[in-house]
């Protein structure tokens, strides 16, 4: 089935269901920016690729909701799909809810996969729809009745961290966790987004690809851990190590359940941004919400953590330093195309030692393909690389001592003078930013101006933010720390300092 015939079946079911609008987000169970295969039920709905999106269809109408950093690849990959490109933060382009809002019916119906929404999304769609008496069906996995072929769900292993690189024990995290939940008069935690569970258990797994993440959920008690996990991804070593801090392992689905069965005694501390609408339409004891304790704490790196990155860094730099010369002295004697340099730079960085895998898809972008951000090349976009035009690389290598993520763009041969000029203006921007010294309690978006200001005085801009935080083999993009002009709640930017 192509695009349109796909849409055509979910419209059929939303027939049959009495469904006015089907709401497909980009997330996975657990709110994840990048999903695995099993999860990619709006590139299957619309044709889009990118990690970023949100597609509604209704019985005459169909959107996909992205961001700057898209638009072109969007617009090429909709095409003839029947598919509209929303344009987000742009001009009156309204936003999820507005839409919603405006082209339902009175007392209509949306309806979504409510695993796969967020609980703040879902409270945002409660409070938006409300007026016109819209009823919200949150318990509707129409994608997986279109989607015949669609991929299970991983079952690849786990492995453990050992603490010579994460630098905490589990029962340190968990310590600092329960002070948290006891200052939040909280009894028990629920954590849903992965890398959560991962850092705060020194678990990594391979879910999701190039992501070292392990689908699991976990509550935390303040006498041991409820782990929901597919448990044959866990070998005796994991199993040994959980042991000693007191955590029982659990089917992975089983949370729903017995979320729904805490005590009423109980309360529960979840982060409405890192908890999907299905679970927390569960839960019946009180609630108290905060952001997961965790967020900060993984992103502010221990010491052990900090020399491990530096030594990642440099293995990294290596296998650059051999990529650019590779990339320069031979792309004018053979052919070296988008796909084979990204396969190249891979394998420079598997030679060094504690490489596991890249930390997110290679981004190899020549020439126009360059200003499309996001661009990762396919078989049917791959080009070679020629004199006379930049060349960018968006890549990262995921090693024990941490993950990489670092854009380096390569001047092949001679180029005219806007190129120069705009490789110039960025190459002030990030000195502007790299040297910049500021007073504690600075904000990221207190000093993106910095590195965008050379970019302004052009008259132009980047329709992305400057620089975002690292896990530490986690995900790539990891909040609350981040350059960008405006502030991005769903990125658990704060607000105050904590």
């Amino acid at each position: 089935m192509n695009v349109s015939e796909r849409i055509s079946r979910l419209r059929a079911l939303m027939a049959e269901k009495k469904i006015d609008a089907y709401v497909v987000p980009t997330a996975d169970f657990h709110q994840s920016e990048y999903v695995g295969e099993h999860f990619k039920a709006r590139k299957f709905i619309t044709g889009f690729s990118g990690s970023y999106g949100t597609a509604v269809i209704t019985m005459d109408d169909a959107g996909l909701w992205t961001d700057g950093r898209y638009f072109f690849q969007a617009t090429n990959q909709l095409k003839g799909s029947g598919v509209r490109l929303m344009k987000m933060f742009v001009g009156d382009t309204p936003t999820v809810t507005e839409y919603l809002a405006d082209v339902i019916p009175e007392n209509g119906t949306v309806a979504f996969d409510g695993r796969v929404l967020s609980m703040e999304e879902g409270q945002e769609y409660e409070e938006a729809l409300a007026p016109k008496h819209i009823r919200l069906s949150y318990s509707e996995d129409l994608i997986g009745l279109v989607w015949e072929d669609r991929p299970p769900l991983s079952d690849k292993p786990a492995f453990f961290l050992e603490e010579k690189y994460s630098g905490e024990s589990a029962a340190s995290k968990l310590s600092r966790v329960r002070d948290v939940m006891k200052e939040n008069k909280a009894t028990v935690h629920a954590i849903a987004s992965l890398d959560d569970v991962c850092w705060l258990l020194n678990l990594r797994g391979d879910d999701i690809d190039f992501f070292p993440l392990l689908l699991s959920y976990a509550i935390v008690r303040m006498d041991g851990v409820d782990l929901y996990v597919d448990d044959r991804k866990l070998d005796a070593h994991i199993h040994e190590e959980l042991a000693k801090v007191n955590v029982s392992i659990h089917p992975y689905n089983d949370i729903y359940r017995d979320i729904k069965s805490l005590d009423a005694s109980e309360t529960i501390l979840i982060d409405p941004m890192k908890m999907n609408y299905a679970l927390f339409k569960n839960i019946s004891c009180s609630i108290v919400t905060a952001s997961n304790p965790t967020i900060l704490m993984k992103a502010m790196k221990n010491p052990v953590e900090l020399e491990n990155i530096k030594a990642a860094h440099i293995k990294d730099g290596v296998a650059v330093t051999k990529f650019m010369h590779w990339v320069k002295t031979r792309y004018d004697k053979e052919p070296i195309t988008e796909l084979s340099s990204a396969a190249k730079l891979t394998e420079f960085r598997s030679e060094q030692e504690g490489y596991i895998r890249d930390s997110f898809e290679p981004l190899c972008a020549y020439a126009d393909h360059a200003a499309m951000m996001h661009y990762s090349p396919c078989e049917e976009t791959d080009v070679e690389l020629k004199e006379g035009a930049l060349f960018l690389n968006d890549t990262g290598g995921g090693y024990y001592e941490g993950s990489t993520d670092i854009t380096r763009t390569f001047v092949l041969g001679s180029v005219d003078g806007q190129m120069k000029k705009y490789f110039t203006a960025v190459v002030r921007a990030m000195m502007n930013l790299s040297r910049a010294k500021f007073l504690y309690g600075c904000y990221g978006y207190n000093l993106d101006v910095l590195a965008r200001g050379p970019i302004w005085d052009l008259d132009l801009d980047f329709q992305c933010g400057t620089g975002h935080g690292v896990g530490y083999l986690a995900n790539v993009h990891e909040p609350p720390t981040g350059f960008r002009w405006y502030v991005v709640p769903s990125k658990n930017e704060h607000h105050k300092l904590e």
